[in-house]
């Protein structure tokens, strides 16, 4: 954990301020600057850098966004100042990403006063440091999702805070189990109205998962440089190994990896500068799953670059993987984020089918008519490598149009099934946006007067790999490759269901 007399010394540098308003005591950093903040301090050390995500970008985010005047005073100012730490108390023992479904209850007292909060939550970031929790917990047994989102404080009567737990990586960063145990929590420390817990906890998470896309692009920038440095000095065959070509090749995919994490994270976070309520559900999901996959891929690659010394403990490689490595895993795993984009828009079109199209001829029409559909596009540039990018751009979402039609009228409700289907429309959907934000930092690089040259250099790399995920996952039904997935994993379960040998 992190000893005393730093915290005491984050505290005075306004570390735990920095994204709070200043009339509440903050700092006061817009969204895009509190990125930057964060994406240098991932650089340096993750488990830092974590303590602010979860303390400013989750902990406290809620009342922020949600909070009444009341609650803001009340505890956005201690939040600031670092008297009181929060975390963010979503994830349970048995409920991870589903998290409409967590056990935690509070039900209200016979007098109206209080909400009695009984459950528990784990994997707690912050959880010995904090003063403050924002607590959600279902109101309505009999409709899971009915949820509340509650401002806690830990020194409460009933609120138990587990040892931390051991961890692979992450030792500075507190994490532990919280139990709650007939704790009173007042009506007033409720965060906007009852049944508002699910939106509330979604609309934080956006803010995390953008915070960890910074956090990566910073791991991924600062790995960069460690292979530019390593691989000038380390001499094989004669020659500095930077003269390889498989070589060059890491450290060019992460130079271009840092620029589409930076230039995505900033998109999304100038769209939560115009509306803080802005639905970036999709966007901020494709900067998590696109941050850390390639951040995890490029602390791989620069501690292969330093070749037998990269696996020393002396070395720095081993403590940025083991710290790293979670961030596949919490604010939703890989896996997750690699199809919820998709879900995401298949729910919001099944709302909008069942609105405004009742019956299922109509729906019918509608799925059809979606198929044939023009997609509006009007982006133009002075530059032939960016109209390449932008005619890509559009091309994938021509593709993600006709497939989300087509994959409703081939599947069913079976579509929420078919996961390689659903990771193919969100891998579209994620180059699609990664174009348009590499697009959008070159336009204003060169409106300022700066040089883009290597901008655009980095644009046509990505053009290049975004082709060929397109070629790859612009398909409707199922690859060999996932045909054949089937017939093996039925040999997996028909092997495993066997009774076992005597």
């Amino acid at each position: 954990t992190v000893p005393a007399e730093l915290l005491g010394e984050l505290k005075k540098i306004g570390f735990f301020g920095l994204n709070i308003p200043q009339e509440y005591g903050g700092v006061g950093l817009s969204v895009r600057q509190y990125l930057k903040v964060v994406g240098d301090l991932s650089s340096s050390d993750l488990a830092l850098a974590l303590i602010s995500l979860a303390h400013l970008s989750i902990g406290c985010k809620g009342i922020l966004l949600f909070g009444n005047e009341a609650q803001k005073k009340k505890y956005l100012v201690p939040a600031a100042s670092g008297d009181m730490i929060f975390s963010y108390a979503l994830t349970e023992p048995k409920i991870g990403s589903d998290a409409k479904h967590i056990e935690t209850q509070a039900v209200l007292s016979e007098d109206g006063r209080n909400y009695i909060l009984n459950g528990q939550k784990t994997y707690i970031t912050n959880a010995n440091y904090a003063g403050g929790l924002t607590v959600f917990a279902q109101l309505d047994p009999e409709n899971p999702g009915f949820m509340g989102a509650f401002i806690v404080e830990t020194a409460w009567d009933g609120v138990k805070i587990g040892q931390d737990m051991p961890k692979m990586g992450l030792k500075a960063s507190s994490t532990a189990t919280i139990q709650f145990k007939d704790v009173k929590v007042p009506v007033e420390n409720l965060l906007g109205q009852p049944g508002d817990g699910f939106k509330i906890a979604m609309s934080i998470l956006n803010y995390g998962r953008l915070a960890l896309g910074a956090g990566s692009a910073g791991a991924i920038n600062q790995s960069r440089l460690d292979m530019e440095k390593q691989s000038s000095r380390r001499i094989q065959f004669g020659v500095p190994i930077n003269s390889f070509e498989l070589i060059q090749e890491k450290m060019v995919q992460a130079k271009v990896d840092s620029y589409v994490a930076t230039a995505m994270t900033a998109f999304a976070a100038g769209l939560l500068e115009d509306d803080p309520a802005a639905v970036v559900a999709t966007e901020s999901s494709h900067c998590k799953l696109f941050g850390t996959t390639r951040a995890w891929d490029t602390l791989y690659n620069a501690l292969q670059v330093a070749g037998g010394s990269g696996y020393l403990a002396t070395q720095p490689y081993e403590k940025r993987m083991r710290d790293f490595r979670v961030t596949t895993i919490f604010e939703g795993t890989t896996e997750i984020h690699s199809i919820y984009p998709a879900l995401f828009v298949l729910r919001h079109l099944d709302k909008h089918m069942k609105k405004i199209h009742p019956s299922a001829f109509s729906k019918l029409i509608f799925l059809i008519k979606g198929l044939f559909a023009r997609v509006q596009w009007k982006l133009r540039f002075n530059n032939r490598i960016m109209n390449r990018a932008a005619r890509l751009a559009k091309a994938n979402a021509r593709s993600i149009r006709w497939l989300l039609h087509a994959g409703l009228l081939v599947y069913g409700k079976g579509i929420q099934n078919n996961q390689f289907f659903l990771r193919r429309l969100t891998t579209l959907s994620l180059y699609l946006f990664g174009l348009i934000s590499v697009l959008a930092k070159i336009d204003a690089a060169q409106r300022a007067g700066a040089d883009v040259s290597e901008d655009l250099q980095v644009l046509g790399y990505l053009v290049e790999e975004a082709r060929k995920a397109r070629r790859d996952n612009k398909r409707l039904f199922r690859s060999r490759r996932e045909a054949l997935h089937r017939k093996i994993l039925q040999s997996i379960v028909s092997r495993l269901s066997e009774p076992a040998k005597a």
